[in-house]
């Protein structure tokens, strides 16, 4: 009985010296955070081990699933065309993306859980941070602003959590500018559909009052008539740039002969500088070879004669206007107007394709300008795949010149 009860005391403390070690074995494993496996063998801590084991993994399972769409998450932030900056509960940055970088000059090495309000010092926005009124939006110009290239920002702040903001800017540059555009056009529009008006409505008012011989007569309905027709220029105008502007390319397999468009542009220009001068221009007009071009003959012919009427506009009558359509090396060819006219400062020459713009306003209207056909040139070149070329020196002409696509002009035999 003696040695059973030794025996058994023997197994009994071997098992629990086994048991005692595993447990440590298991608890330094436990201390260390490894990711590999502890060998406990089976019983009690072997199932124990397991469990952990399944559990750890599932635990850092999720949590690379959670970090997987976090970094989605500020992947779609930083994809954002606006600029996002996270501020936390003491106005500091803890992160933005790569458009509020460009927006607001920040460095993502330098400039994190710094101040938000210590590093954009614009006075609007600090007003916007100090009156904690977020429910509107604040603009200011952005980090890349300047006098020649405005840049506009809209910036809002959102709060969120415990004190922590979120803040959103965007680009409003282009839509100021349209909204600058729009206003500038309707006021161009209407100063000078006015005038004629005005001009107009005083011819009535004269023909109604006062009794005027047939000279004066016919001389008052010619100028109403000249009125008229400029009102009428500057609506069919209006209307070919808002047709431009909003009908397909045109066609790249309706040809035209170029010879066709150049006699046509002779024809009318001759009859432009008698009417305008009462004299002829010395106009010579010049084909390298018999070609074709590809689009729409109104809107071409349109593009040519406009080029060729502004020559015979601010050319002096009697004077040389070269008219050229020539076929390059490269299959391209430029159709291009040369006078000998007044010229064109420097500063002028980058405006003026803009709508209405005028050098000379006085003389514009004098000649019949409406102040549109460059940018009619400007949209059917563009249309036509087609770069409009301005060359200009004060005093001695200037040179407008169109270059087309090879994909758009070919050679036909005599």
């Amino acid at each position: 009985m003696a040695g059973a009860l030794l025996g058994a005391g023997l197994v009994g403390y071997l098992w629990l010296a086994m048991d005692v070690v595993r447990g440590e074995r298991f608890l330094r494993w436990l201390r260390a955070g490894t990711d590999s496996d502890v060998l406990l063998g089976s019983g009690l801590w072997g199932e124990v081990s397991d469990r952990v084991r399944r559990l750890v993994r599932a635990r850092t399972r999720l949590a690379g699933q959670s970090d997987e769409r976090l970094q989605d998450f500020l992947a779609a932030l930083q994809a954002s065309p606006n600029g996002v900056v996270l501020i936390d509960e003491q106005g500091r940055i803890e992160w933005f993306n790569q458009m509020a970088a460009s927006h607001f000059g920040l460095d993502a090495r330098r400039d994190l859980l710094q101040h938000m309000g210590n590093l954009v010092r614009d006075p609007g926005f600090a007003a916007y941070l100090a009156g904690r009124d977020y429910r509107g939006e604040v603009t200011m110009p952005g980090r890349a602003h300047s006098s020649s290239k405005p840049v506009k920002l809209s910036v809002h702040l959102h709060p969120y959590g415990e004190g922590r903001s979120l803040l959103l800017s965007r680009d409003i540059t282009a839509l100021e500018q349209a909204d600058a555009m729009r206003r500038d056009f309707v006021a161009n529009v209407s100063h000078e559909i006015r005038t004629p008006l005005t001009v107009l409505a005083g011819f009535v008012e004269t023909l109604q009052t006062l009794p005027l011989d047939e000279t004066e007569r016919h001389r008052y309905l010619d100028l109403m008539a000249q009125q008229s027709q400029r009102m009428q220029t500057l609506v069919s105008d209006l209307l070919t740039l808002s047709r431009l502007e909003g009908s397909p390319p045109p066609p790249t397999q309706d040809w035209i002969a170029v010879q066709t468009l150049l006699n046509q542009c002779q024809q009318d220009g001759r009859e432009l500088s008698n009417l305008l001068w009462q004299s002829t221009h010395d106009l010579q007009f010049t084909l390298d070879g018999p070609c074709e071009i590809a689009g729409a003959a109104n809107e071409l012919y349109s593009v040519m004669f406009n080029l060729v009427s502004n020559a015979i506009r601010y050319t002096p009558a009697g004077q040389r206007i070269d008219v050229r359509w020539q076929l390059m090396p490269d299959g391209s060819a430029v159709f291009s107007v040369q006078d000998t006219g007044v010229g064109i400062a420097p500063e002028h020459i980058a405006r003026l394709t803009e709508r209405f713009y005028r050098v000379d306003r006085s003389r514009s209207r004098e000649t019949g300008g409406t102040g549109l056909g460059l940018a009619i040139v400007k949209h059917v070149a563009q249309r036509h795949g087609a770069e409009l070329g301005i060359e200009s020196v004060p005093g001695k002409g200037s040179r407008f010149s169109i270059t087309f696509p090879a994909n758009r002009v070919r050679a036909i035999s005599a």
